[in-house]
């Protein structure tokens, strides 16, 4: 009878490490990250979809610098930017009334392919609704990351300071972030957006900004309560580290990955939060335009002319998913319990490259008692020999007794 055994088991050092071990080994935690985000799939393509979006809107209709690029209506009534315009690709702009082509009905074909004059039809007045689309899109991707960056930048200071330094300014902090929570932001938001916001996205993002930190503080100040009792703090501050070294340079970079998904998240919600507020005419009014605004303005035309809602609806829905999306992949990057899913072919092909399922010899297996190695009990080491019938003795050794 013929059993395998592997000859090579003590030597094969590969077998110990699992297929992701391998394939993950020698590489930074960066290079870990990035490898796991670029892996997900439907981070990747919401990714891709963002991008296009973003390309799609600031180069269409083009974009304003050198001032706050809202309308503003002279003596005569007529409508100017207020700065300097980069004219885009698309020959139409979001404030001038044109003829009506088709009766203002949508221009675009899928089959054959083709946008004609106004793919997004026009509304009573003829105006292009891809050119306001496209501004207003420009509008919530300008406000949503003024919302990152200012509640990034505003919440994790506080929340830092809080974590790490503990006593009375943990207790003043939480207590401030406690009322602001309670308040609901979308009535200090349409108070902000009243009075400050009007037809300027820039001062409404930033205020809206400094109204959605509270989340992030608290995430943060955990991370940072838990981290700073770590071994490697205690050695920084053995070592003579200063309080701001020890935040920036040891205790932040480990909690790089809650602050990066939560600021995904808000930056999803201030979209929704722009577009509600600009809807109930509290963010960004006329003679501006905004993605909530065109769905106010022609909600009475709903069943009239509704590819009026159908555009800026759908680029509502996609900012909003994509950046969902991409923090879902930010967060599984980030996340070190999880594991690459390893295709069979992969798997076969890393079984069959190691040694010790290769080399396996098969042997005689013993078939009973005498055939068995005799070990004696009384040799260094236990080395291996012979019976004692085998060897030509009866097995007695000097001093025992018949």
């Amino acid at each position: 009878m013929a059993t395998p055994i592997p000859t090579d088991a003590p030597e094969d050092r590969g077998s110990e490490q699992t297929i992701e071990q391998k394939a993950v080994a020698g590489l930074s935690q960066g290079a870990l990250v990035r490898r796991r985000f670029f892996r997900h799939k439907l981070a990747m393509t919401a990714l891709v979809v963002l991008v296009f979006i973003i390309l799609l809107a600031f180069t269409s209709v083009g974009t304003v610098i050198g001032g706050t690029g809202s309308l503003q209506a002279d003596a005569s009534g007529t409508l100017t930017l207020n700065g300097w315009r980069i004219e885009g690709w698309w020959p139409l702009n979001w404030w001038t009334a044109y003829l009506l082509v088709n009766a203002g009905q949508p221009t675009l074909s899928l089959w054959p392919l083709s946008f004609g004059e106004h793919p997004f039809g026009q509304d009573t007045l003829g105006k292009d609704i891809f050119a306001q689309v496209m501004r207003g899109t420009q509008q919530s991707i300008t406000v949503m990351f003024l919302v990152g960056i200012v509640s990034l930048i505003v919440g994790v200071s506080l929340g830092a300071i809080s974590g790490y330094f503990r006593g009375w300014s943990d207790s003043l902090i939480m207590r401030f972030t406690d009322v602001v929570i309670i308040i609901p932001i979308i009535v200090l938001g349409s108070i902000i957006g009243k009075l400050l916001g009007g037809n300027n996205a820039i001062v409404f993002g930033v205020f809206l900004g400094i109204l959605s930190w509270t989340g992030l503080a608290r995430l943060v100040r955990g991370d940072f309560l838990s981290l700073r009792e770590r071994e490697f703090v205690d050695a920084a501050r053995v070592a003579g580290a200063s309080n701001a070294r020890i935040i920036f340079r040891h205790i932040l970079p480990n909690a790089v990955g809650v602050i990066i998904v939560n600021t995904t998240l808000l930056m999803s919600a201030a979209v929704l939060t722009e577009a509600a507020l600009s809807f109930l005419g509290f963010g960004i009014s006329y003679p501006d335009v905004s993605l909530g605004q065109i769905i106010s303005e022609y909600r009475e035309a709903f069943r009239t002319r509704p590819w009026l809602f159908w555009w800026p609806g759908l680029f509502i829905i996609l900012l909003a998913l994509c950046i969902n999306f991409i923090g879902d992949g930010l967060r599984d990057a980030f996340d070190p319990r999880q594991q690459a899913k390893v295709s069979r072919r992969k798997a076969s092909r890393a079984v069959a490259a190691i040694p010790s399922v290769q080399a396996v010899t098969m042997v005689e297996a013993p078939t009973s008692d005498s055939d068995l190695p005799y070990i004696d009990e009384f040799s260094d080491l236990g080395e291996r020999s012979a019976p004692p019938d085998a060897r030509g003795d009866t097995g007695d050794r000097p001093g025992d007794q018949p």
